[in-house]
């Protein structure tokens, strides 16, 4: 199954689960109340979570003139994949790591650390670029924030429903579904930890996408894969203070886990990663 067709499965899954909750909590109104929430939260992350996330870390835009290497980059990477030339950040941090944001195309951004651009070489570096100029093509940071918007409004949607459960206001007639108190508990319990899996398998998902993509852009699956191992190990040496929300956003996540804990992950295990971009051939 390629990542295009799971993400579109997983997506659709939340969305059941969105309407599902709201069915649960009132009916055909619940269900035009969950999808409005859904449509606010989608419309204020898609103009606005750009600004937010730059923010938060202390993103400051570079100029060409600044860093004339790191723009000669980007521009080649954005040409190659199609689109306009990113606008670069700077964040002042050790750890190293970068992302990519920005609703569209036309409005990307790509963040670079300064711990990234110390401890990467100019050709592990165009790898990386080359990832995040992915994700701008790909459009997953609108897909990302979708998924995200509409976990969040289930989680609310559940919370709405198990106290509503538990102070007698269950609807058991056919429209809310007959599920009772009980029922009613337990799907308000369990809703919101599926909607996690699937919103963390969508990210999951668009990981594998941006280094395939990446390693197109750049002709060199193996640049990728090699700064991706120096990653795993730089921002385990240098922890970076990020917030759980923007976990995603970043080329590798310092909190993965290994077993039962990588289906709680937003990023694939770096091990599995390398040997997707190893076993591709040179472009």
């Amino acid at each position: 199954m390629t990542n295009q067709i799971k993400t579109f499965l997983l997506l659709a899954g939340l969305t059941v689960f969105l309407v599902f909750m709201g069915k649960l909590i009132g009916g055909q109104t619940g269900m035009m109340i969950a999808f409005i929430l859904a449509l606010a939260m989608n419309v204020f992350s898609y103009w606005f979570s750009d600004k937010i996330v730059l923010r938060m870390y202390g993103a400051q835009e570079v100029s060409e003139a600044e860093a004339p290497e790191l723009h000669r980059m980007v521009a080649e990477l954005a040409s190659e994949a199609g689109i306009p030339k990113p606008r670069v950040f700077y964040i002042p941090d050790e750890s190293p790591n970068a992302f990519a944001t920005g609703r569209n195309p036309e409005h990307g951004v790509v963040a670079v650390t300064a711990g990234i651009l110390r401890i990467l070489t100019p050709t592990e570096l165009k790898g990386v670029l080359a990832h995040e100029i992915g994700h701008i093509r790909n459009r997953d940071i609108l897909i990302q924030t979708v998924a995200a918007t509409v976990a969040g409004a289930i989680m609310i949607l559940a919370d709405m429903a198990r106290w509503g459960a538990i102070f007698g206001m269950a609807r058991d007639d056919e429209e809310g579904g007959g599920l009772g108190t009980l029922g009613t508990i337990l799907v308000a319990i369990f809703a919101p930890i599926a909607a996690m899996l699937i919103q963390m398998a969508i990210s999951r998902s668009r990981e594998y996408l941006a280094d395939e993509t990446g390693a197109h852009l750049c002709h060199n699956p193996e640049s990728l894969a090699r700064a991706l191992e120096k990653l795993a190990y730089g921002v385990q040496a240098v922890p970076m203070d990020a917030k759980p929300a923007t976990e995603p956003l970043f080329i590798v996540n310092p909190l993965t886990g290994g077993g039962l804990m990588s289906l709680f992950s937003t990023h694939p295990p770096i091990e599995e990663r390398v040997a997707r971009l190893r076993a591709m051939r040179s472009y």
